[in-house]
């Protein structure tokens, strides 16, 4: 199965459009999470109003430094654990203005926490933001641990990868538990629209946005951000890494609409996760002689998920 490409027409429309996280960021050479904005921001009609939501992290901290920002639409900072619940104002204020007839636009409301402000800190904010029905856009910016604090380990961080407060060392090789189904434990709230994605396949990542901007509802994107720094790898390869993980199928493209799941791209040919492995620092440790057989029950964890991703999808 191959990703249906954008037109040329469709491209260079999407290209002139005013951009709304403009250059001048600090975030670092190869970081995942500016590409991901500008592709999801990309799902926003030209025309329509978007407030952005962020959480304490590295999106945060690298483009609203006092007195500058790099954003050119409304910019909202959250504490780390409760970037759903502001949003959910945010959308229960529109609502109530738009009521009073003191507004007539509509608006589309984003947050963009990282997996600490998702998984972690921010579960139980988002969790009610979903079960109350707010009509938001909820992503994830998975980049697998808490990068702007230190390289700690989340719950989004994969088995056997080394971390500073998971540390690879003769007592345990990185990581010991398996990250956390962020995607599955959304999908218990019954909410219309969740979806994985990777800046690799921008064309997936932007259709998906667009379908969340356009459903009425709560909605959810967990898209995966590639880290040089946290991943131990040249900031050039970002893209070839994350490429690598959805071929691997580390992480699957897929979405879930009232309940259906649907795979949105199937490589052609499945590559050998270790190979996705070797290319980070963070596994480094894995490929030493007594930890080898590690490698082969991450092969096993990742092909397990991948049948039973198969077997939802009805792709069997």
């Amino acid at each position: 199965m191959r990703l249906k490409e954008l037109t040329s027409a469709e491209w260079a429309g999407l290209s002139n459009r005013e951009q709304r996280l403009t250059p001048g960021h600090r975030l670092c050479s190869g970081c995942g999470h500016p590409i991901i904005v500008k592709q999801i921001l990309l799902g926003v009609p030209r025309a329509v109003p978007v407030v952005v939501c962020s959480a304490t992290g590295c999106l945060e901290v690298s483009t609203s430094i006092y007195p500058h920002n790099a954003w050119n639409v409304p910019f909202i900072h959250s504490a780390f654990e409760n970037v759903a619940a502001t949003a959910a104002g945010i959308e229960a204020a529109w609502r109530a203005l738009k009521k009073k007839g003191r507004i007539n636009k509509e608006i589309k409301i984003v947050t963009l926490p990282g997996d600490g402000g998702t998984h972690d800190i921010g579960l139980q904010a988002l969790s009610g933001a979903l079960e109350r029905g707010h009509d938001v856009v909820h992503t994830c910016l998975d980049n697998g641990a808490y990068m702007n604090t230190g390289i700690q380990r989340s719950s989004a961080t994969p088995w056997g990868a080394s971390t500073t407060t998971s540390p690879a060392g003769r007592v345990i090789p990185g990581k010991g538990e398996r990250r956390k189904d962020i995607c599955r434990i959304v999908l218990v709230h019954r909410i219309p629209y969740v979806a994985q994605a990777s800046p690799s396949h921008p064309a997936d990542l932007i259709r998906k946005a667009k379908k969340a901007f356009e459903i009425k509802g709560p909605c959810f994107l967990n898209v995966l951000s590639p880290c040089p720094p946290g991943w131990g790898m040249p900031e050039n390869e970002s893209l070839a890494v994350a490429n690598e993980a959805v071929t691997s199928c580390y992480w699957p493209l897929y979405e879930v609409e009232n309940g259906k799941y649907r795979l949105t791209y199937r490589p052609r040919e499945k590559t050998p996760v270790v190979e996705w492995l070797r290319k980070q620092g963070r596994f480094r440790h894995l490929f030493e002689p007594q930890n080898e057989h590690l490698l082969v029950e991450i092969q096993k964890q990742v092909d397990q998920e991948w049948e039973e991703l198969l077997e939802l999808c009805g792709e069997k």
